[in-house]
């Protein structure tokens, strides 16, 4: 129709692409929101914005016939290098300076020797 391809499930890897580079920070910043405003809504979108590009890869990278290792490199790299590890430095990080924070007191302020 009008020369359109109708290859119109292409348009799923477009957040696939976005997230190699992107995606870590955008998990680190999630994890910042968990960790300092625990609840509903920053956990939610913590699993729902990643879902699409996670899962779209997936379907690809582990359909039938792929060898072991593809399975391997799928979850290694993208799931937990892309997505989960800087989620949990981003929540790490943040909790262990409100600790640190914490732990000096209100009397401590920034100027406080």
């Amino acid at each position: 129709m009008g020369g359109a391809s109708d290859d119109w499930w292409v348009l799923l890897f477009y957040p696939v692409v976005f997230w190699v580079p992107l995606g870590p920070f955008v998990m680190a910043a999630l994890g910042v929101w968990n960790a300092r405003e625990p609840g509903l809504w920053p956990r939610l979108w913590s699993v729902l914005l990643p879902l699409e590009p996670v899962v779209t890869l997936g379907v690809v990278a582990c359909r039938p016939g792929k060898e072991p290792g593809d399975y391997l490199m799928y979850v290694g790299g993208y799931v937990l290098g892309i997505t989960v590890l800087p989620w949990l430095l981003g929540w790490g990080i943040t909790r262990a300076v409100r600790a640190v924070r914490a732990r000096r007191g209100p009397d401590a302020g920034p100027g406080a020797a």
